[in-house]
């Protein structure tokens, strides 16, 4: 049997908890969860060269490019796996009990990893092992962050609420990045102890501080909803990731055995996921919820703008690592702390907007906000499209300045009106999901862009390879055979901000044979970054053209949301700021958006009944359960 109740009188706790500051306690604590999960999600991108030089092992080598993925992608694969699970867990078992062994888990895994006692693939192994761990309690802080957010807060101040919370949990994607460049430029160790005292700070605060203020539903847990969800899942982003490798004298791996059965496996059992949870009693996900359009079209471009937001990283990264930063002297050894550095505005655009647009969606609406401020970012990619190779800063820094602002807009009142959507008894596996379009999104913008570049190098890199080698003095034969390698080779290269020439000429013995002046110039700072810049701006093309393509697509999806969505509030919470006449103008709605009996301004539904629309005074739910209110986007 399913049943609901306020755990602890959690409706009554609810109302005198609004009334002071536990709110924002739980706002300031939940920010740090995000902060802290989102940090260790990309901490390591910009910090990958330090960490195998540290452990004594070529990430180039094609033996290791598998532990190379999977320090790169294994946090994240973990994170939008297991989201869902721990969201829907936290529904049952309470949200904050869940978040607090979220941030006890977290700060395990951190104790573990900068004491690594191997070096060469066992030290790999232990690093992307607690990996896996930390990303387990990372997983459950972004799983029950939103939902006792939404717990917490009034319906008129969550947009304020998860634009802060959003902001954190997004921006600390790109904090990682100029954080581990900095660390990593110290000791690659540094990068891992960081979050120790994050983690153990944040599990005495969380457990002293945060309260269960939400509703439990107690139900049996869906096993087969889970395994299927997750094997699912995790087959199909490792086959998408695995087909930039190459195979079989094919630049990518699309036609290998094990990406086919890992993508048709994955949509197989999804499939069968879906089936799963619409005959189980306790679903780990109600799939009914995607028929509330608010629900289904805010998480549809969730999906669409994190692969989009992650491509527009990962290829930055490259851009400035690999090709920019060394035709302006820097030594490729300090290119990953100059990149962080040189991306901060793209962080500033997103600390700028997200809590404006977030305080502003809550008296004005989602809609125009997050649709606007995707294809504001879009605007900003076609602008980075058209810059040289070697641009001037100031201009790349506006652009990438405005994307961030673009994607602040579209992620606070995105967020708060997705969570605004659902029951109160359903918060948890609903915040689970939208982390699970974060995360898969990003994921995924590793197979998608990297393929796209990688198809775009493969066209015209081996000519210009070939050219630029032979210039030097290298055998045509020598240099033939180098040129046709695959271009993934060269792309992590820039990626890493590793000058592969010596690398790849070193089995050869040529460079013994050469001028020493022809050495220093293949060699030197400049050579490879003028030879891929070429090739990579014709990658790059394709790459931000197809960014564009799903940010508009995004922001159409974004605009089919309708109005202001509000599930099952109570008409209470509309008094407690001093917005009543606003509450009392809103109509009564079902899920899909059709208007209720109650009369075009709705304001029997909103105020007059609260035993039909919303909750009773102490919190018990509605007896109409499953009913929204909505408001006009204006």
């Amino acid at each position: 049997m399913v049943g609901v109740r306020p755990e602890g009188n959690a409706g009554r706790a609810a109302g005198r908890f609004r009334d002071t500051h536990y709110k924002w306690v739980a706002l300031s604590n939940t920010t740090l969860g995000m902060l802290a999960a989102t940090v260790n999600g990309s901490i390591v991108i910009i910090s990958l060269p330090a960490i195998f030089r540290g452990i004594h092992l070529d990430p180039l080598q094609p033996s290791n490019v598998s532990y190379l993925l999977w320090m790169l992608m294994g946090y994240l694969v973990v994170s939008a796996v297991l989201v869902v699970t721990l969201g829907r867990l936290g529904d049952i078992y309470g949200r904050v009990r869940m978040y607090n062994m979220g941030f006890a888990i977290f700060g395990l895994g951190a104790l573990a990893l900068p004491f690594d006692p191997f070096s060469g693939p066992a030290g790999a192994l232990w690093l992307i092992g607690w990996r896996v761990l930390q990303a387990t309690g990372g997983a459950m802080l972004m799983a029950n962050s939103p939902a006792i957010l939404t717990d917490a807060f009034p319906s008129y101040q969550r947009g304020t609420a998860m634009g802060i919370n959003q902001v954190a949990g997004i921006s600390g994607s790109f904090l990682g990045l100029i954080l581990g460049g900095v660390l990593a430029a110290i000791d690659w160790r540094l990068v891992f102890i960081v979050s120790v005292p994050i983690g153990i700070g944040g599990t005495i605060w969380s457990v002293l501080s945060l309260r269960e203020t939400g509703i439990r539903t107690h139900a049996r847990i869906d096993w087969l909803g889970n395994v299927t969800f997750a094997v699912g899942l995790i087959a199909l982003l490792t086959g998408i990731t695995y087909g930039i490798q190459p195979y079989g004298g094919h630049s990518m791996g699309w036609t290998s055995p094990v990406v086919l059965a890992g993508l048709i496996g994955g949509v197989v059992l999804l499939t069968a996921f879906c089936l799963v949870e619409q005959r189980v009693e306790a679903p780990m996900f109600d799939l009914k919820l995607l028929r509330i359009r608010a629900f289904a079209a805010g998480n549809a471009a969730t999906l669409l703008a994190s692969i989009a937001r992650g491509g527009l990283q990962f290829m930055l990264i490259i851009w400035l690592q690999g090709i920019w930063l060394p035709l302006h002297n820097y030594d490729f050894a300090v290119t990953p702390l100059w990149s962080g550095i040189y991306l901060l505005p793209l962080t500033f655009g997103f600390v700028v907007s997200g809590p404006v647009s977030g305080w502003l969606s809550d008296r004005h609406g989602a809609r125009a906000f997050a649709s606007g401020g995707l294809l504001v970012s879009a605007a900003a990619f076609g602008g980075l499209l058209v810059l040289p190779t070697d641009f001037r800063y100031g201009l790349f820094a506006v652009l990438i300045f405005v994307a961030g602002a673009g994607m602040g807009l579209f992620s606070a009142p995105n967020a708060a009106a997705i969570m605004n959507s659902v029951p109160a008894r359903q918060r948890g596996a609903a915040s689970g999901m939208l982390a699970t379009f974060q995360n898969s999104g990003f994921v995924l913008s590793i197979g998608v862009f990297f393929s796209l570049m990688i198809a775009g190098l493969a066209s015209a890199l081996p000519t210009t390879l070939s050219r630029g080698l032979i210039a030097q003095g290298v055998p045509a034969g020598t240099a033939h055979q180098i040129a046709h390698l695959p271009p993934v080779g060269s792309l992590f290269a820039a990626f890493l901000g590793i000058n592969p020439v010596r690398q790849l000429l070193a089995p050869t013995g040529v460079l013994g044979h050469l001028r020493a002046a022809s050495v220093a110039r293949l060699t030197g700072k400049h050579f490879f970054p003028q030879l891929i810049s070429g090739p990579f701006h014709h990658g790059l093309v394709i790459v931000f053209s197809m960014a564009i393509v799903l940010l508009v697509i995004a922001a159409g999806a974004s605009a089919l949301r309708g109005g202001r969505y509000v599930h099952d509030e109570q008409a209470a919470d509309a008094g407690t700021g001093g917005t009543a006449a606003a509450a009392t103008r809103q109509a009564t709605v079902d899920p899909i958006g059709e208007p209720d009996a109650a009369g075009p301004n709705g304001a029997k539904g909103a105020a007059g009944t609260n035993s039909a629309n919303g909750a009773g005074q102490d919190g018990r739910p509605a007896t109409r359960a499953g009913r929204s209110r909505a408001t006009p986007d204006r």
